[in-house]
């Protein structure tokens, strides 16, 4: 089975907002961001304050660099990915940074070289670049996540498995 995208994104009561830098898009290779601590962060902020999600993120969870394309137009898209008991979203990779926020459900991903992770509800990451992976719900109750995707013109967010 393969999974559903929603082409309208409609934001859980707690994500009340995303902020996404694109930095260094517009000339040049690619821009590195410099290197913190890694992967993924979910923090809850003080009454009053707003939720952090992820702060100053600059490595995947697979503890890559985040890079942006550069020479080219920057350009954001973003969907909702859901996926019911059983489905998968097939064998593809990113080519672009990619930020996630897991709205319901627990997503699994398996990366090539066989590294597997869970991220449950309420987590914010920012995905492995460039490496083979498959999201699948193992669960019994449906998953539900945030996607948004820092590309850029003429270069696919992502690409499928041939």
């Amino acid at each position: 089975m393969k999974a559903q995208v929603q082409s309208r994104v409609r934001l859980a009561p707690r994500l009340a907002t995303v902020v996404l830098l694109i930095a260094g898009c517009g000339s040049g290779g690619e821009a590195a961001v410099s290197p913190a601590p890694s992967a993924v962060i979910a923090v809850t902020g003080a009454a009053g304050d707003a939720d952090v999600l992820l702060d100053a993120q600059s490595l995947t969870v697979l503890d890559q660099p985040v890079r942006y394309p550069k020479k080219k137009a920057a350009q954001i898209s973003s969907s909702i990915l859901s996926l019911d008991p059983g489905q998968e979203t097939g064998w593809h990779k990113y080519r672009t940074p990619i930020y996630s926020y897991i709205l319901e459900g627990t997503l699994t991903v398996e990366y090539d070289a066989g590294v597997i992770k869970e991220y449950a509800a309420g987590t914010a990451l920012v995905d492995a670049m460039n490496v083979w992976l498959n999201g699948s719900n193992k669960t019994d109750a449906p998953v539900r996540v945030l996607v948004v995707n820092m590309g850029a013109a003429g270069i696919a967010n992502s690409v499928k498995r041939p």
